[in-house]
């Protein structure tokens, strides 16, 4: 009973936090990573921790494409990388990389799915052993996802692992290396099939 009375408080409480979050952005690309970073990891139903877990450890992959155009995942999505215990190093192409937080941080500073780079790999490093959904990570972005929308493009279609998927996108799980594609207007030549290596 008592179990369960934690529950709900729990749910009350993401419940509540969501709508403090702000509100998904409902745009065109691009969307930069948001800037409140563990209040969307809660609204997204993630606990905030103060280091990466690899209990649980898996990759997924999202490309998303407008017009036959490759939209950027940005890296540091679900990370505070204001924090001092965050690392970050430049890459050749002039993003960044975030991550390797060793010691730990003082204080909550990164979510169990979260991007280390804009490579499009949703991390999931948790002491959870389940796989989080492509729902949750929309939330943390602050991106709007529905079965006919992302962001300010409508009309949008999904693939999972090169095959079309009709259901609800927020549910798709994203288990290990899964690659997901979300394609608004003229496809790109290839729908992506397979999780991408090198």
């Amino acid at each position: 009973m008592r179990a369960v009375a934690v529950a709900m408080v729990l749910a009350a409480l993401s419940t509540a936090v969501a709508a403090a979050a702000s509100p998904p952005r409902t745009s065109r690309a691009p969307w930069p990573r948001p800037n409140d970073t563990l209040r969307l990891t809660v609204a997204a139903g993630l606990k905030p921790e103060t280091h990466e877990f690899f209990d649980y450890h898996v990759h997924a992959h999202l490309d998303i494409f407008v017009n036959a155009h490759r939209l950027r995942v940005p890296g540091g999505i679900g990370i505070d990388i204001a924090n001092p215990a965050v690392r970050r190093a430049r890459l050749k192409d002039g993003t960044f990389v975030f991550g390797g937080i060793d010691p730990p941080c003082k204080t909550a500073c990164i979510s169990p799915l979260h991007t280390h780079a804009g490579d499009g790999v949703l991390h999931t490093e948790s002491q959870n052993n389940r796989p989080n959904r492509l729902g949750q990570f929309f939330t943390e972005w602050r991106v709007r996802l529905s079965s006919k929308c992302v962001g300010g493009y409508c009309s949008a279609r999904f693939y999972v692992d090169g095959k079309a998927y009709r259901g609800d996108p927020r549910a798709i799980q994203l288990t290990n290396l899964r690659e997901i594609a979300i394609v608004v207007g003229k496809p790109p030549a290839v729908i992506p099939s397979r999780f991408p290596t090198g």
